[in-house]
């Protein structure tokens, strides 16, 4: 049976653990060409060899950065359809007010810069080199519904969902579809910064106590939300949030 992306070039950044991982994972099984970017070329390469694809190491914060990444793409398999944007960070919780410079500067240039300089320097290749193309930006719940402690990481994510729904309205005409994914709390290597705690059992069970459905988001349910944007069954959809949480949000 063919997969549901056969056909299509796909990048995802920050795609050594956590949600990337899972999301190249599934891309993969569904026929997709994967080229992680990975800023840690350890995980990446790792995971690529696990997986049977492709990696490349990159700090999506640095335009030449992403200039390499989508050459790679186009000497690899012809070019990008599909760009997911998960490589993302978090300070650890904790008051507004003190978190540092460094702290709020890396958050903003990885969260959302990072989105601008994809769309800097693959949209005008896409425009010219393809009949469309497909963004998914990952951003969180806590875009949705803001999280105290957590103020300047939610409003990095917000930023991400008003930016997504922009450019969906701006490159319709393209055939360039943006979209973001809103998850909730999950198992990530990131989970004891959003904690402000280590990621026990006990510590987390406040978060699920809040989650309608009982459970934490797994990987795999970001993964099968990006691979439903990413496939043709979604060409009509377009400037949407895509919100995975258990009915948090609701």
């Amino acid at each position: 049976m063919p997969g549901r992306l056969d056909g299509k070039v796909a990048i995802v950044t920050g795609g050594g653990s956590g949600f990337g991982k899972a999301i190249s994972a599934k891309f993969v099984a569904e026929g997709a060409k994967v080229l992680i970017a990975e800023m840690h070329p350890e995980s990446g390469v790792a995971v690529a060899k696990e997986l049977g694809c492709e990696s490349i190491q990159a700090d999506v914060t640095k335009r030449d950065h992403w200039q390499k990444v989508l050459q790679k793409s186009i000497e690899l398999y012809g070019g990008p359809d599909v760009v997911v944007n998960n490589a993302g960070t978090c300070y650890s919780s904790k008051p507004s007010h003190e978190v540092t410079d460094e702290e709020y500067d890396l958050t903003m240039l990885v969260n959302y810069k990072s989105i601008y300089l994809s769309v800097a320097e693959i949209v005008p290749w896409m425009k010219e080199n393809k009949k469309g193309g497909s963004f998914i930006n990952i951003a969180s719940s806590g875009a949705i519904r803001p999280k105290p402690n957590l103020t300047w990481y939610c409003g990095s994510k917000a930023a991400v969902n008003a930016a997504s729904r922009s450019l969906a309205q701006e490159y319709a005409t393209n055939n360039i579809r943006f979209n973001s994914v809103c998850p909730q709390f999950a198992d990530t290597g990131l989970s004891h910064r959003f904690l402000g705690k280590p990621n026990t059992p006990e510590n987390r069970a406040y978060f699920m106590s809040l989650i309608p459905l009982g459970r934490m988001t797994d990987v795999t349910d970001v993964a099968n939300g990006c691979c439903y944007l990413a496939s043709e069954e979604a060409n009509y959809v377009t400037g949407t949030e895509l919100i995975i949480d258990g009915g948090r949000c609701a």
